[in-house]
């Protein structure tokens, strides 16, 4: 097991090596040196618009310097624009023929196009496009006599079987696959039903939680539950999207949120985030993950339901959650999110891609996203946005905060982030907030990481990403 409760940030280091590149930009503007080198920081702040930015004008200074084609096209690789990428690494090699590191880089965003282009080939219009989940029986599956470990009597998936699998995941044993088809499908059923905006009502007297990203960091998960309690009708959760990704037990993280679900769906509710798609989970490891525990039809089941989570959630009339933020444009109501047709993969623009990819900024009005996707908005656009629906308070995640938490807008948006010591390098502190019936005031609990298992986050992640990290 490892703690890594004691890693220093290297957010820190790279934000200051951002401020430091931006202080020698103000002295010389036309050097193109200064820019790549705040690319490289902007990489690892994961802000890909904005090092595709900086790498750009690297280029437009000086069109021979190889690392400004190097940091572009790693930040698009990051965004899975793999086109893109291809054409700055061929770039590079062009600029620095006999440098290994960039021939294989090139090979690697190559066999990655290949692929993809291949995948465009075979697929169907959605018209044509059968559903994976209505072709599989889970009934079918035999289960192995010597098979031990957490089962499903019947159909309903009880509170005994979650606790029985969570304790198997704890020690690095699997769900049998049967099972893990049963919770995937019903959990497809569930979903289906739920609209594109989902109202919640807490009862006076009661409470309820709302968690943000947790990026397949399983243990500190059970950590959460520990803190606060199983999820529960009395004591209900909400979590507010990127379940998978990056760490490497987002298999077990998934199926526990699943599983209680289905035991009892107003237990927990689940919102989508940028990270349920088939574009991210390709390059951030959940794919590679699902491939390896267990098979490649689970890799088209989870995409599929995926699209079947809801985007956004309105809790007693008056807190607005959602994955990442608000919209390019002011007058959006509520309808206008109940109305989103959202049984798709993310499109890169629009009220979808917003909700999932937007992040709120200082200054006011708005601007061009860091990410590279959806935009950043000011605290004028959230006061609209509250006072056009009767709303209060926005609650969103999708941003990695040293605290687990951050307050904007003045006082009227809350970034939560549930996943500490993130990636095992961030030494950032995790995050939830429990609200009371009925003044539905924030009470905002902290939490620092806990040891997993020595297996490393993005163990599954595809080779070309591995070799940035």
């Amino acid at each position: 097991m490892s703690n890594n409760n004691n890693v220093s940030s290297e957010a820190e280091e790279f934000k200051v090596g951002a401020n430091e590149a931006f202080k020698a930009i103000e002295l010389d503007s036309h050097n193109a040196i200064y820019y790549a080198n705040r690319a490289f920081a902007h990489l690892k702040l994961e802000e890909y618009g904005s090092a595709i930015q900086d790498a750009s004008m690297a280029i437009q200074l000086n069109p021979n310097y190889s690392k400004g084609y190097y940091r572009r096209g790693a930040a698009y690789l990051a965004m899975g624009k793999f086109k893109e990428a291809l054409k700055d690494f061929q770039q590079v090699k062009k600029i620095c023929p006999n440098d290994p590191d960039a021939a294989r880089k090139l090979k690697e965003c190559e066999k990655a196009v290949t692929k993809l282009k291949f995948e465009e080939a075979i697929s169907l219009p959605d018209s044509e496009r059968r559903s994976v989940a209505e072709s599989i029986d889970f009934h079918t599956i035999e289960v192995e006599p010597q098979y031990s470990g957490a089962k499903i009597e019947g159909d309903v998936v009880t509170l005994d079987f979650v606790k029985k699998m969570m304790d198997e995941f704890k020690n690095q044993k699997f769900l049998h696959k049967r099972y893990a088809y049963q919770i995937v499908l019903q959990m497809r059923q569930i979903l289906q039903a739920l609209p594109s905006l989902v109202d919640i009502n807490v009862p006076n007297g009661n409470h309820f939680t709302v968690c943000g990203d947790v990026h397949g960091q399983f243990y500190d998960l059970l950590n959460i539950f520990e803190l606060n309690g199983l999820p529960s009708e009395e004591n209900p959760y909400l979590f507010n999207g990127d379940f998978v990704d990056r760490g490497s037990f987002s298999l077990e993280v998934i199926l526990t949120l699943f599983a209680f679900k289905c035991m009892s769906p107003s237990a927990i509710h689940l919102a989508r985030g940028n990270h349920e798609s088939k574009s991210m989970n390709k390059i951030y490891g959940f794919e590679g993950e699902v491939r390896s525990k267990l098979s490649e039809t689970f890799v088209d089941l989870f995409a599929e339901v995926f699209c079947y989570l809801p985007l956004a959630h309105v809790i007693n009339e008056k807190v607005f959650v959602v994955h990442g933020g608000l919209f390019s444009v002011d007058g959006v109501k509520l309808s206008d999110i109940r109305a989103i047709d959202r049984f798709c993969e993310p499109p890169e623009e629009g009220l979808m891609c917003e909700l999932l990819w937007s992040d709120p900024q200082p200054l006011p009005g708005r601007g061009p996203s860091k990410r590279g996707v959806g935009l950043s908005f000011g605290g004028d656009v959230t006061k609209r946005f509250l006072q056009d629906n009767n709303l209060d308070l926005v609650i969103r995640s999708h941003e990695v905060k040293d605290e687990g938490y951050e307050i904007d807008h003045d006082g009227k948006l809350i970034t939560v982030f549930s996943a500490p010591n993130y990636c095992d390098q961030m030494g950032n502190k995790g995050a939830f907030i429990r609200f009371e019936a009925p003044d539905m005031k924030p009470n905002i609990v902290t939490f620092s990481a806990v040891p997993h298992p020595d297996i490393k986050p993005m163990a599954y992640a595809s080779n070309f990403l591995r070799m940035f990290s």
